[in-house]
């Protein structure tokens, strides 16, 4: 048989590169992949239907891909590392979870100030809560957590986790203050939540969450103080609870905190990763609960919910029966006033540059 050179030369030529191929392969299978240099626990108690869970997403993708795979952030979502607001935080304090988030309430009894952040009708819309929770009112609350705690807890951002708070009931629609008199509207076991609802006139009644459903059915409580994704996440249409009214009374903010230890622990550069990654994480938590309401509201209705939206004046009347929690927080809480003056002062602010931005985009 007659063989060209050229037919030689492509024949050696492929041999050449299998016999290449072969030696990579075998040099990737005994050269183990790069090891991260920092590996971090973050951790949620919810699930993966939760806005914290779609911010965690964002931050993990953000973090690793950011630091060219020198971060690694592995997440436990739900009950695995610390079952509760204080056993997670305690777990950050001491190092064996590095990332957690809490609501306010979650985490009152270790910081009672925090529960500024609940007080009703001081943030207005998502415009201003968003301003000022990306500005110097967050890194005044780092400030004294990290002073509380000794160094150890870092506040990273503040977030959302599930829109607004809203009165919801199974007896009737809610126009006004006077209209939630008697009734039994569940709140957490925190202070400040049970103040707002006595001053309203209706009756507080701490009730653990995983309980709410069954006691819609039973009438042990009449209402609650929820936003619109958590009440169809949990079916509550279906116990009894067909009345919503939107009065937007308290934002509801998601705390991130990281160990500290392990954030100073890191070069600057990604230090920085890690402060942008929280703030992607925190834009993904503002995001989500406006697109998941969407369908909330539709499945709401759909299910023979009633919405209903107080006018400006009946609005007024609300945050006027509000005023005992002013007083309350101020007297009872260790700088209660400096807190409030200063969340209302930041929230002035922010509702001015808004009006004159607005100014300007309309003119």
């Amino acid at each position: 048989m007659k063989i060209t050179v050229n037919k030689m030369r492509t024949a050696l030529k492929g041999s050449a590169l299998a016999l290449l191929a072969g030696l990579m392969t075998t040099t990737a299978l005994s050269v183990p992949a790069m090891a991260a240099d920092f590996n971090l626990r973050a951790v949620a108690n919810s699930n993966e239907n939760d806005e914290d869970y779609d911010g965690l997403i964002v931050f993990k993708d953000f973090v690793e891909s950011h630091s060219n795979g020198k971060i690694k952030v592995d997440l436990y979502i739900g009950t695995q590392l610390c079952g509760n607001g204080t056993e997670c935080i305690q777990a950050v304090e001491d190092g064996s979870v590095d990332i957690y988030i809490s609501t306010s309430g979650g985490a009152a009894n270790m910081f009672p100030y925090i529960q500024v952040l609940d007080l009703p009708y001081v943030l207005p819309d998502d415009r201003t809560a968003e301003a000022v929770l990306q500005g110097d009112f967050v890194r005044e609350l780092r400030k004294s957590i990290l002073a509380d705690t000794d160094d150890k807890l870092r506040l990273m951002a503040i977030g959302n986790t599930g829109g607004w708070r809203n009165f919801a009931n199974t007896k009737r629609t809610v126009k006004q203050p006077s209209d939630l008199e008697g009734l039994k509207i569940r709140t957490v076991v925190a202070d400040l939540p049970q103040v707002l609802v006595k001053a309203l006139g209706a009756s507080p009644t701490p009730i653990p969450w995983p309980e709410l459903y069954t006691s819609f059915q039973t009438g042990v409580v009449e209402g609650s103080k929820n936003g619109i994704t958590d009440i169809m996440g949990m079916k509550f249409p279906e116990a009894g609870l067909k009345y919503v009214t939107l009065d937007g009374h308290a934002y509801m903010s998601a705390l991130w905190y990281m160990n500290n230890e392990a954030f100073l622990d890191m070069p600057p550069e990604l230090r920085k990763v890690i402060v942008d990654g929280f703030r992607a994480l925190q834009q993904a938590t503002f995001a989500s609960p406006k697109r998941k309401s969407i369908a909330a509201y539709d499945a709401f209705k759909k299910a023979g919910g009633k919405l209903y939206v107080p006018t400006p004046e009946e609005k007024a009347k609300f945050q006027e029966s509000a005023a005992p929690v002013y007083i309350w927080f101020q007297e009872n809480v260790k700088d209660g006033k400096k807190w409030f003056d200063l969340l209302k002062s930041e929230s002035e602010k922010a509702q001015q540059q808004i009006a004159a931005a607005d100014k300007a985009d309309l003119s």
